[in-house]
């Protein structure tokens, strides 16, 4: 079976033409415009189906881990003041199931291996080029957000996230984010618009998230998270991992943090 007509098994090709030069614009302009690309319909229902048994099957594989940080992702300092925006603690929790245990003919695997997908990607995101994690748990990872579970407000060190969502939970995990409030480059952060929103005096934008659908997000530059599940259902994400450098592996302790294990 050719690269192409693969692809045609994952990817919803008559709504979403990845390998169309002005479809690839028509993204890149929206990104650019909105700071977040949602793309609902992106998997065909087949390949969703499948996914979605995929995803069931490993939960019991998962590895559960509960972290609480600040939105850089740091620890909070305790000797500095609490009220801080950039020192406010919060919890993130979830359960992940790292890149090894996945099936190698998973859809999953052909979809981010494809070069038809990677170009799209690096025209949607003006980059050069982009390149897996030389670990074998980094580069695609299931996430499970039991109920209770939630991803706290947070800016990302990647410079881009990239998900797909393959099961919606009946109540809450909802994700809500903020597209202006910091400039990484500029090593800027508007820490009392940042306050307002921690605090709930300013309310952020909400991301209606369909199961089979592929986000596109700056979350460096874009303050994010995921609201607690309230449902018995859980919340079921795919996030497809990559570098701008060849090489690129996660730290040990991230490893460990999130899969339990470093190989």
């Amino acid at each position: 079976m050719s690269v192409m007509n693969t692809i045609i098994d994952i990817v919803n090709q008559s709504k979403h033409p990845i390998d169309s030069d002005e479809y690839i614009q028509y993204c890149n302009d929206e990104i650019k415009k909105n700071s977040i690309l949602i793309l609902n319909d992106f998997l065909t229902n087949d390949c969703l189906s499948e996914l979605i048994t995929e995803a069931h099957g490993l939960q019991n594989q998962a590895f559960y881990c509960s972290q609480n940080h600040t939105i850089l992702l740091n620890k909070q300092d305790k000797l500095s003041d609490l009220n801080d925006p950039l020192n406010r603690e919060v919890v993130s929790d979830k359960g992940c199931v790292p890149h090894d245990l996945l099936n190698q003919q998973s859809k999953l695997n052909i979809l981010y291996q494809s070069n038809i997908f990677k170009n799209f990607l690096k025209g949607v995101l003006n980059l050069k080029d982009i390149y897996p994690y030389s670990d074998t748990l980094s580069s695609i990872n299931y996430n499970y957000y039991q109920k209770s579970q939630q991803l706290g407000w947070h800016f990302d060190n990647a410079s881009f996230a990239i998900t797909l969502m393959i099961q919606s939970s009946d109540k809450g995990g909802e994700f809500e984010y903020v597209s202006k409030g910091r400039n990484f480059s500029e090593n800027y952060i508007n820490k009392s618009y940042i306050k307002d929103i921690l605090d709930r005096k300013i309310l952020p934008q909400k991301a209606d998230v369909d199961a089979g659908t592929l986000i596109l997000f700056y979350g460096r530059n874009y303050l994010h998270r995921v609201t607690p599940v309230e449902s018995k259902k859980p919340r079921i994400l795919v996030t497809l991992n990559y570098n701008e450098e060849e090489g690129t592996m996660l730290s040990e302790n991230a490893r460990l943090t999130f899969f339990g294990r470093i190989n």
